[in-house]
């Protein structure tokens, strides 16, 4: 029987309800978020469900000094640059959730690791049949089809009965925003409906102490679809990153209970599927062997990961009167923070010209050391004077023009120095440990003058 149904307006960032619209939502601040749902007052959620079974068991506060601290062991993925964002591996019961732009590679990730582990996988899939998963396994795997179950289904409430089935010791779901619960009146991909069948696989995981791996869509502001009540529940948030015009991804930690948030992962699309980079400063340098104007060489982190990037500038006379400003991988108010710099602490005239910037490899980079390199390939390109190869700089730039100290430098020095760089500009008060066999030229500069003193005289 149909339980009794009523309509309420849910906001799409938090997850707080309210009986009629507002404009703004009174829990998180944000406008224009709440969304009308069909909700039944009848039938139990998934979250009273998981109160009323946890009042069946005596709960007693106990104290920190005798909680016994077990090993939590690890089931590897085989997939190194997967481990190293998950922290060594996935933890029984643990709850992930992997983001990412449509067409970026994430069932693809998570469909690849299925045929590498030789635990048993169940796979369900609510957006491909199990003909399309069989296709796709086939041109990925080169005819390995591991220990991985299919299944197409769209129904959360069936999922229980496919484990125990088939016992698995993985399970993953493709994805959150296609399967729905009858205990929920609303259509698949609605904020109640997600927030539902996350709470019912949390307790999946939890009581059957088994993983489970989530792939969830993004909206068009980058963010995961859905409430933020997701991202809450969850253990480990991870977002695949990058260009569909480029070749690599980056699979970043977000949320992660069980280890850092400050690894990432490097893969490369390839018409079988994805490959692990283990050396990303590779494939972010040029082969270009001939001097080239506009092109500096950064020694950037990501995280723990220390790698070389390209910076490439291009600065030309404004055609159309007003200059245009355009960088792609990096954040362009802080590069218009840098032309003022430029124009006001070390007197260079480019406010009536373009200026164009672009990160090699189509990544995205948020490190503040990339500050001195795009100074000085905006530099080179509108003196266009090349800078002398084997040369790299870290360094953030302030607004008064000097060059200030950058996190991990002994880390970037020595990412430089694996490659054969010669020499390296860094900024003057950053800390350096002596080290003997060390061959490469350590520059260090206080302000951003003394840099281009540097490298252009």
């Amino acid at each position: 029987m149909a339980g009794k149904l009523k309509t309420v307006y849910v906001c799409g960032e938090c997850g707080a309800e309210s009986p009629k619209w507002l404009g703004r939502c009174p829990q998180c601040g944000e406008w224009n978020t709440m969304q009308e749902e069909v909700v039944s007052v009848d039938k139990t959620s998934a979250a009273q469900s998981i109160a009323q079974s946890a009042l069946l068991h005596e709960v007693k506060a106990v104290s920190l000094s005798s909680v016994e601290i077990r090993d939590v062991g690890r089931s590897t993925t085989g997939n190194g640059e997967l481990d190293r964002v998950l922290g060594g591996g996935i933890v029984p019961g643990a709850l992930i959730l992997i983001g990412g732009e449509p067409g970026i590679g994430k069932s693809t990730l998570v469909l690849q690791m299925a045929l590498q582990l030789p635990q048993r996988v169940l796979y369900v899939s609510g957006e491909e049949s199990v003909q399309q998963i069989k296709l796709r396994a086939d041109r990925i795997s080169g005819g390995r089809q591991g220990n991985c179950m299919v299944v197409s289904d769209t129904m959360i409430d069936r999922l229980v009965q496919h484990i125990e089935q088939t016992k698995p010791d993985i399970v993953v779901v493709d994805s959150i925003q296609t399967v729905q619960t009858e205990k929920i009146d609303s259509l698949p991909g609605s904020i109640s409906q997600i927030r539902e069948c996350a709470a019912q696989l949390m307790h999946i995981a939890k009581t059957r102490n088994l993983p489970i791996i989530i792939i969830g869509h993004i909206n068009k502001d980058g963010q995961l679809a859905g409430p933020k009540v997701l991202e809450h529940i969850v253990d480990v948030v991870l977002q695949f990153e990058g260009d569909r015009n480029h070749l690599y991804r980056i699979l970043r930690s977000i949320k992660n209970r069980f280890g850092s948030t400050n690894e990432i992962g490097i893969f490369e699309m390839m018409g079988d599927g994805l490959r692990e980079v283990s050396n990303p400063s590779e494939m972010l340098l040029s082969e270009v062997s001939a001097d080239l104007s506009g092109i500096a060489i950064a020694a950037a982190m990501e995280g723990m990961r220390p790698f070389l990037i390209e910076t490439q500038a291009l600065v030309s006379t404004a055609a159309y009167g007003t200059p245009q400003r355009s960088a792609m991988g990096f954040d362009v108010r802080r590069l218009n923070m840098l032309l003022a710099v430029l124009e006001k602490r070390a007197g260079f005239k480019i406010a009536a010209k373009d200026v164009f910037l672009n990160l090699a490899g189509g990544i995205k980079v948020q490190d503040t050391a990339l500050d001195l390199p795009i100074a000085a390939a905006i530099l080179s390109s509108s003196s266009d004077m090349s800078i002398k190869q084997g040369t790299a700089m870290a360094g953030e730039i302030g607004l008064s023009g000097e060059v200030r100290p950058v996190a991990r430098i002994e880390q970037r020095i020595g990412e430089a120095a694996k490659l054969g760089f010669k020499r390296i500009i860094i900024p003057k008060h950053s800390r350096i440990e002596p080290k003997a066999g060390r061959d490469i030229e350590i520059c260090q500069v206080t302000r951003l003058t003394d840099a281009f003193r540097l490298l252009f005289t």
